[in-house]
């Protein structure tokens, strides 16, 4: 199988769970090599995502490293399978890298949650919002673009609305929802979105008021994907520089330490929705 020039998160992602379970159990990537019939270098390439994996060969290297986790192995696994091109793969070359990387790890998680403090959740945006955004970006993006990440934003949303959708709990702090983007009219329709998607049986809205004081993580915006197995969780972290991947198990229980104490401290979701009505009839 010819190597990738360039990986995506997903696939670096299997290969850096390769190499963690060579290394823990202290396997050499000469041995490994020796195991799965190739060269040391394509053990090098293989954890780097650089190069695919045969689901045999994955599980002849699971079992030389007494991994006897079978849930982890078959997700493994389950990664390493070759898969037609998903829908984002259309706006590669065009679009950042980390954003495809988005919608791949939406597109496969099996339970997701998030926090927001200061923007919408980009799941449940309205178009008018998602755009205002975009042309605040430093620097200012040609038109082009704009109507690119507008297109791929809009798609990424289909991932909720299928009869297979996976869960997802937004937790979103009342100053995201008193932020006027694009303006009053905008703002207004985008809390009527926020309430018909709330709706939704997979979806659960819950808004952190002022009032509730202060919580962990105040000024990040999080979102936790849950993997077919809890080692395989992720979690994404938005920044100025773009999306940061974390997937250590410190760093994992970290967010959801995190998320826990935000959805403690949140309104249930029939008082979640009240206020956000509230606070649309304000404007």
């Amino acid at each position: 199988m010819a190597a990738r020039t360039s990986p995506t998160e997903r696939q670096r992602r299997l290969g850096a769970e390769l190499r963690r379970m060579r290394t823990s159990a202290d396997v050499s990537a000469e041995l490994a090599a020796g195991l799965l019939g190739v060269d040391r270098g394509k053990i090098s390439n293989i954890e780097s995502g650089a190069r695919p994996i045969s689901p045999d060969r994955l599980r002849t290297l699971a079992y030389n490293c007494a991994c006897t986790d079978d849930t982890y192995v078959d997700a493994l696994v389950e990664m390493a399978q070759p898969r037609g091109r998903g829908w984002w793969e259309k706006y590669r070359g065009e679009l950042p890298q980390g954003l495809l990387d988005i919608s791949e790890l939406e597109a496969y998680a099996l339970r997701m949650r998030a926090a927001y403090a200061m923007h919408m959740p980009g799941l449940l945006q309205t178009a008018d919002h998602a755009l205002a955004l975009f042309r605040v970006v430093i620097p200012q993006l040609p038109e082009r673009e704009i109507a690119l990440r507008l297109a791929h934003r809009v798609e990424r949303q289909a991932v909720l609305d299928g009869d297979a959708s996976p869960p997802y709990t937004a937790v979103v702090h009342e100053a995201a929802l008193r932020m006027q983007f694009g303006g009053r009219e905008v703002a207004r329709a985008q809390l009527g979105n926020l309430l018909e998607k709330s709706e939704q049986p997979n979806i659960t809205l819950l808004v952190i008021p002022f009032v509730a004081g202060s919580f962990p993580g105040a000024g990040q915006t999080v979102l936790y994907a849950e993997g077919a197995a809890p080692q395989l969780d992720t979690v994404q972290i938005d920044n100025s520089h773009g999306p940061v991947f974390v997937h250590s198990e410190a760093q994992l229980a970290k967010y959801r330490a995190h998320l826990d104490w935000m959805e403690r401290i949140a309104l249930p979701p029939r008082e979640s929705r009240d206020f956000i009505r509230a606070i649309a009839h304000q404007l």
